[in-house]
């Protein structure tokens, strides 16, 4: 009976495939290429084309954030960006609900976020589990709607001399839609070929002129996607209830996302233009912690007993959290004698409630709860830029000098609100301990920078760019960045760019500030193990008990060369060559088993714990790279239009340094920073990956093909015989669109055809808990198979 319904589906989808592919009249306005897009990412010169930038730039239009049956901006981007990592954590916490991205295999957190050009705020998550990115508290991209997007500009090259901190890995630059003219409605279905994780989103965009000077765009966002659960059968104890039975949930968590986001300007003056733009959304989201059997062995001799008369056959706790997003910006910008120039205010929040349910506090014993409230997380970020920029006449040079100049002042704010008294008392709420309100607290810091950018058309051939920035923060001092760029075209077919900088990452207020005692599940041994550990603000008295140092910026040299070729004028080829070394990366330590003596020291602070960890600059690294992107068009007959595009990442980290461990642990045989912690940084992201696409257009319809192979990966043990290896893994993605009248338009589509499966883990050391979790959470491209979905839109 199933295979007769999916292969009924399977047909359904593939027709409305075939039907978007037949011919049609009309005609439509064709796109230029990329290669023509004018892009404000990286540089302050008027009308820059991304061909002609000194750093490689990914201009990613509305066709492509569209054509994929993915409704997350960050997942969107990881099929269209080979130097993009995207994973899809499960039973990782928080982690579950906002999961971060990667460019070019470095932290989440090094890479620059920005909507129209203004600095995102961070999410108040960070990372604390074994996940990529482990440590790192970076911009939610999930929270910016796909509906109120224009474009997207990918600036892969470290950029803190413009940008200042965070823009290592490089910077990604969300442009809204603008203008009063246009707009859609649409809404999508979608869902996995095994039955679950059925997806509906509903989508709205609109501009509206105000009067004759100004106009407004609205957005609005709203879908509801179930979980899906690709965990196997419970086979650890016949003694269970539900032995053989699938008990644990271990996939995409339950979300729902609603979105609200505008984009307004107003002329205010014969040369000044007031702007603004904001958003408000909030995420719910369900995801599973470890089921708890129903069966405990206690005592001596052992014996079993019933966990709790509560649950009496186990229970799956279910971590319920709200993700919300606030943030406004409002600007005056104009020209004054001959400089343009910008003043704004930012100001942007993200607020994460954390519940959880289906679960008890072992402590209050029958009397206990099954809802607990956990606590709250809030990072707020304000931000004042003065920016001004002109051309000036050089008799030497070939074109103008662009001379670009600023002061930001930036305040940061990171909150910890404690949890119900039940959630935290005695051994805490089963799958998530609250926050306790020891725990509680507020910091904040504030930074000041100024910068000078300069850029010049030297000669016909020969165009250059420098930048420099200072920067002095409350919290840990100053820092100056510097950047250097060239591009020499030959001829108009082959041309030469190379970039030098130097950037950091100041240490961010989560790194420095997040603090909790829970359960947390480590490998001794071979076996998965529930340990007691406290995860300690770096600068606290437990920290420094243990050898804590305060935080120091992450300090990064970027170097970069390109090639770039355009034999004719539909075929484009570039090949960039990197290499950036970071120094004093903060990560989070391991999970320290502390000794007696130690847990001693601890229990006299009020602190019980069996383990302990804190943030700390750990490693040196070198990261050595390659991004190719080819593209190639064939025009048909009647403007029709065949595209290809290939482009591949390849990707190496290497440490160069190890912090010493502290002399207080060494003396109690204790590593701060154990074998795991290292390789993480190394191992854990794809070697490489290689994506292959295929475009049709035709006058009203279209057919996109995408092929992406996903490299080698290693999720790394202390033990290296326990280390595994996942293989390569392909996955193929096709949809077609027709435009059915006027203004509507369908689209149709199957993510992953092929059904394609990562290696299953094997190990109990990586989680594999008796093949409970058969697949590892550091997979690229997820674990959920074949994906059908179908969108209709209407648009004006």
């Amino acid at each position: 009976m199933m295979s007769t319904r999916l292969n009924h589906r399977s047909l359904l989808v593939l027709s409305l495939i075939a039907t978007a592919t037949a011919p049609v009249l009309a005609q439509e306005a064709l796109p230029a290429p990329d290669m023509q897009t004018v892009v404000v990412t990286g540089t302050y010169a008027k009308n820059r084309r991304s061909a002609d930038s000194e750093s490689p730039i990914d201009v990613i239009g509305a066709k492509e954030l569209q054509a994929s049956g993915s409704t997350e901006l960050a997942s969107v981007l990881a099929r269209v960006l080979p130097s993009m990592n995207f994973p899809r954590p499960s039973g990782a916490d928080a982690s579950d609900a906002v999961r971060p991205a990667q460019l070019r295999g470095l932290a989440p957190d090094q890479v620059l976020v920005l909507v129209n050009g203004k600095r995102r705020h961070s999410s108040a998550v960070i990372n604390v589990n074994g996940t990529a990115g482990r440590g790192s508290a970076p911009v939610d991209l999930n929270a910016i709607p796909l509906s109120a997007i224009d474009h997207i500009e990918v600036l892969r090259d470290g950029a803190s001399a413009q940008y200042g901190s965070d823009a290592i890995a490089g910077v990604v630059n969300i442009i809204l839609k603008k203008g009063p003219k246009g707009g859609d409605v649409e809404i999508g279905y979608g869902e996995y070929d095994a039955g679950d994780g059925k997806q509906v989103t509903l989508k709205a965009s609109g501009g509206f002129a105000l009067g004759d000077k100004g106009w407004l765009r609205l957005a609005a966002e709203a879908a509801d996607r179930d979980p899906t659960n690709r965990a196997g059968a419970d086979t650890r104890d016949r003694d269970e209830p539900l032995y053989g039975q699938v008990t644990q949930r271990y996939g995409d968590s339950k979300t729902q996302p609603r979105n609200v986001l505008f984009n307004a300007q107003y002329q205010v003056g014969e040369n000044t233009d007031l702007y603004a733009f904001g958003q408000y959304g909030t995420r719910d989201t369900e995801s599973a912690a470890t089921w708890r059997t129903a069966l405990v062995t206690t005592g001596q001799p052992p014996r079993k007993e019933q966990r709790t008369p509560l649950f009496p056959n186990g229970f799956l706790p279910l971590q319920n959290s709200t993700s919300t997003d606030a943030s406004l910006v409002v600007g005056l910008r104009g020209d004054y004698a001959g400089w343009r120039w910008d003043a704004s205010v930012d100001h942007g929040r993200n607020r994460f409630e954390l519940d959880i349910d289906n679960t008890v506090n072992q402590s209050l014993s029958a009397n206990s709860p099954t809802h607990f409230h956990l606590g709250t997380l809030t990072n707020t970020q304000s931000v004042a830029n003065f920016d001004l920029a002109r051309e000036i006449p050089v008799a030497v040079f070939s074109g103008p000098l662009t001379v670009a100049t600023g002061l930001e002042v930036r305040h940061e704010a990171y909150e910890i609100g404690a949890g119900d008294e039940a959630s935290y008392a005695g051994s805490g709420a089963q799958g998530f301990a609250g926050f306790r309100p020891v725990n509680a607290g507020k910091n904040s810091r504030s930074n000041q920078s100024a910068y000078v950018n300069l850029e010049a058309q030297v000669t016909p051939k020969l165009s250059g760019a420098l930048a420099t920035r200072y920067e002095h923060y409350t919290d840990f001092g100053s820092t100056t960045s510097a950047k250097a760029s060239a591009r020499y075209a030959f001829n108009d077919r082959v041309s030469l760019r190379g970039t030098a900088s130097s950037g950091f990452r100041a240490p961010s207020l989560a790194q420095q500030f997040y603090t909790i005692t829970t359960t947390n599940f480590s490998v001794i041994g071979n076996q998965n193990v529930a340990v007691e550990t406290g995860t300690f603000a770096v600068g606290s008295a437990a920290a420094r008990a243990l050898g804590a140092a305060p935080l120091k910026a992450e300090k990064a040299r970027n170097y970069s060369i390109g090639l770039q070729l355009a034999p004719t004028r539909n075929f484009t080829t570039s090949v960039d060559v990197y290499r950036i070394f970071v120094d004093d990366r903060i990560a989070l330590s391991a999970n320290m088993t502390l000794p007696q003596t130690l847990r001693n020291v601890l229990a006299a602070q009020g602190v019980t714990v069996s383990a302990g960890r804190y943030f700390t600059n750990a490693i040196d690294t070198k990261t050595t790279g390659v991004d190719i992107v080819s593209t190639y068009r064939i025009d048909l007959a009647g403007r029709d239009r065949l595209d290809f595009t290939a482009a591949y990442n390849r990707n190496k980290t290497q440490v160069e340094n190890v912090a010493a461990n502290p002399a207080l642990l060494s003396a109690y045989n204790v590593q701060l920073i154990d074998r795991q912690t290292v390789l993480r940084n190394t191992v854990g992201s794809p070697k490489d990956k290689l994506s292959l696409g295929a475009d049709y257009t035709a006058s009203r319809w279209n057919a996109h093909v995408q092929a992406t192979n996903y490299g080698r990966f290693t999720v790394p043990q202390n033990n290296p015989a326990n280390d595994q290896t996942y293989g390569r893994q392909w996955v193929l993605d096709v949809s077609g669109s027709v435009k059915l009248a006027q203004n509507w338009r369908v689209t149709a589509g199957v993510d992953n055809i092929t059904d394609s499966y990562p290696d299953r883990t094997t190990s109990t050391a990586n989680l594999n808990v008796n093949g409970i979790y058969p697949y590892s959470i550091w997979s690229p491209a997820g674990f959920n198979g074949r994906h059908y979905y179908a969108r209709l839109n209407y648009s004006w």
